[in-house]
């Protein structure tokens, strides 16, 4: 598959998964005192089952077409200290493991019933935190260079 595919592909999904994440963190939290217990369960309810329903395969996507891209730039990773470019692309690298990783453990969680609102907190606020730095490495790697 060429990279321009890969890319859209991989940008399409970030975009998904980006937007959930800060949809959660930064409008769904906002609105918990103003809507009320009873209603906000409702409606974290509605947003978790759509969510199970969608972002496997967004994470399915996401997750294959950065490898395709990284395998473009396996030369470079294989230094990762050669070059800023390497090195800006590694972390960006660690970070998307970690937020799958953050994933993972909330799925599994869930599907126990042992996932908590602290944990949920804690995850997305985290996630949060990964997902802003991995989309400033994402333009910085091609900017930043020492």
């Amino acid at each position: 598959m060429s990279y321009f595919v890969l890319n859209l592909l991989h940008l399409f999904a970030a975009i998904m998964f980006v937007g959930t994440v800060f949809f959660e963190v930064l409008i769904l939290e906002a609105i918990r005192k103003p809507v009320g217990r009873e209603a906000m369960r409702s409606v974290e309810s509605a947003v978790a089952r759509r969510a199970r329903q969608l972002m496997p395969f967004v994470i399915l996507v996401l997750y294959s077409a950065g490898l395709g891209m990284a395998w473009q730039y396996r030369a470079a990773l294989a230094h990762p200290f050669d070059s800023s470019f390497a090195t800006l692309l590694w972390i960006k690298i660690i970070l998307a493991i970690s937020v799958l990783v953050h994933f993972i453990t909330a799925v599994t969680l869930g599907a126990r019933g042992k996932l908590r609102s602290r944990q949920v907190r804690f995850i997305h606020i985290s996630v949060f935190s990964h997902v802003l730095l991995i989309v400033f490495l994402a333009k910085a790697m091609f900017h930043i260079s020492w």
